[in-house]
């Protein structure tokens, strides 16, 4: 195959699934990692992709880029499924649990729907939505309606969290740089996401590996800010050993 075919075939995987991670490509093209790595920087230098730690995201990822929950839906399912697969597992009947707004928290509470006696509180109405037909007592914060992400944030939403205690917050993000901490694109959520680590006993951050890397417009809180991480194991073994490194406790599905 010549460089330039493998190259354009990078693309439309990329393009397809919403991201690539090297060694799966080095095993898809029968090429090594090193020849991969040196595919992505052309590529990266070209315009037509963003490079990450140890793959690849669409060249439209930027730090103002927020996307539609119904376009996070496509990407990276099965990594969620087992991210909220391991969040439930955390949890126990008679907790009060936060579940901010995302594709990953929404999968964590169909993950929840199994339980008897919960109290979910959160500010996205679609899980609302997706728990009104179970046995949970459900909390919503009120706020303003982001129409991207089904999210209430704003003044409202955060007044009711600070009235409020749980055990334990699953937060999703857009962004998680090692050295710089989470991230969101937008400043109303990030201060939103900032007021449920105010109130939860414990804070586990679920994210899938495409995140890393990458820094979006509002800086949510540090890296040392958080308890617990769950994420799949597309993650670069530079940023877990940063994490481990930093004392966050990692789980890898």
């Amino acid at each position: 195959m010549l460089n330039e075919e493998r190259r354009r075939l990078i693309v439309e995987v990329l393009n397809r699934d919403g991201r690539v991670l090297v060694g799966d490509l080095a095993r898809h093209f029968r090429t090594s990692q090193v020849t991969i790595r040196k595919d992505l920087d052309l590529l990266q230098a070209q315009g037509r992709i963003h490079r990450t730690h140890g793959g690849a995201l669409p060249a439209s990822e930027n730090a103002l880029d927020d996307p539609t929950l119904r376009e996070k839906e496509k990407l990276s399912r099965k990594e969620k499924l087992l991210i909220a697969a391991a969040a439930a597992r955390m949890v126990k009947e008679g907790q009060v649990v936060i579940l901010d707004s995302g594709t990953t928290t929404t999968a964590i509470a169909l993950a929840l729907r199994k339980f008897t006696n919960l109290t979910i509180i959160t500010n996205a109405v679609n899980i609302a939505a997706e728990l009104s037909g179970s046995s949970l007592e459900v909390i919503l914060t009120g706020g303003s309606l982001r129409k991207n992400s089904f999210s209430l944030v704003g003044p409202i939403a955060e007044e009711t969290l600070r009235r409020l205690n749980a055990d334990i917050l699953f937060l999703g993000v857009d962004g998680f740089d090692v050295r710089h901490g989470l991230s969101t694109p937008n400043l109303l959520e990030a201060k939103v996401n900032r007021a449920m680590m105010d109130v939860a006993r414990l804070t586990v951050v679920v994210c899938d590996s495409s995140k890393f890397g990458r820094r979006s417009l509002s800086s949510i809180a540090p890296t040392s800010a958080f308890h617990r991480l769950i994420t799949d194991r597309g993650i670069a073994r530079a940023d877990l050993a940063a994490l481990k490194k930093a004392g966050a406790q990692v789980t890898l599905v």
